[in-house]
């Protein structure tokens, strides 16, 4: 059986319904926190079972006959997301899985500016001491994530942000299609895969030019100072952590730890992988033009 974790996720969520359409749905598992939010998924035949990464018996009885395991990587951050992936890890080991898939990032590094990439280090370390079959799928970053950094430039004609660095922004829909490919053939990659990429790496003035260009309106890519904008998202609300988080995030792509352009990603679907255009285009209301 193929267990997924994190199902009522986008990207988790994603999988399973791309992996619904390669193996049959008494093959398909999940682990969720809430599984009354999978619902749908129980009455399409998957199996549905609660899994906490902070209870170890949930997690038995969630995994319990799993020959492969996505391992889709929680939300947290620092000491707590390693912990919750070790547990993971463990009760996989324990119930008997062949494999462990876990979604990890193109930019992992365990000295990166960027928090998550040093959590994604620790956990690809986690699963090589396990001594488990193992494949990192080091994603390329979320094209979601170039939406969410246009913020209200949409409306004000500038994206300001400190000074960035190419990113290969990536769709969720193309990564969730690249792990049911990987997990329907049980033999695909052992240890980390190559940077899942996009084509084209991006920086934020690429965006508001892509921006500008579908909205019909100019948008302004101001540059500030990294303590500028961390006091400017603290003073509109935001948490220092999620500020210090974002300044990070911005901090690591100039160092050029997203700039990666990789195949695979491609050759895996079988097509160009989806452009950021189009994930822009879609998130301002414009459909994407057919595909000739």
């Amino acid at each position: 059986m193929i267990i997924v974790t994190g199902a009522t996720g986008q990207l988790g969520r994603d999988v399973v319904e791309r992996l619904l359409a390669r193996v049959p749905a008494d093959r398909i598992g999940v682990s969720v926190r809430n599984p009354e939010k999978a619902d749908a998924l129980r009455a399409r035949g998957v199996r549905v079972r609660r899994g906490d990464f902070t209870d170890p018996a949930s997690l038995a009885h969630a995994f319990e006959g799993v020959e492969q395991l996505l391992l889709v990587s929680t939300d947290t951050t620092g000491a707590p997301a390693v912990s919750a992936h070790r547990a993971a890890i463990d009760a996989a080991v324990a119930a008997g899985a062949r494999r462990v898939v876990y979604t990890s990032h193109m930019g992992v590094n365990p000295d990166s500016p960027f928090v998550p990439m040093p959590d994604h280090a620790a956990t690809e370390q986690a699963l090589q001491e396990s001594g488990i079959a193992c494949t990192s799928l080091r994603n390329g970053f979320y094209a979601a994530s170039a939406v969410m950094m246009l913020g209200n430039a949409l409306e004000t004609g500038r994206l300001v942000a400190p000074e960035d660095g190419p990113v290969s922004w990536t769709a969720h829909a193309d990564l969730a299609e690249a792990a049911a490919i990987v997990l329907a053939d049980a033999g695909r990659f052992e240890g980390p895969t190559p940077a899942l990429t996009g084509e084209r790496a991006l920086d934020l003035a690429d965006v508001a030019a892509l921006a500008s260009r579908l909205t019909g309106r100019r948008i302004e890519r101001v540059v500030v100072g990294d303590e500028e904008f961390r006091d400017a998202l603290v003073a509109q609300g935001a948490p220092e952590h999620q500020a210090d988080l974002l300044l990070g995030l911005h901090r690591a792509s100039r160092k050029g730890e997203f700039a990666a352009v990789d195949p695979t990603l491609g050759s895996l679907l079988g097509h160009a992988p989806t452009p950021l255009e189009d994930v822009l285009r879609a998130a301002v209301g414009q459909e994407a033009p057919p595909v000739r």
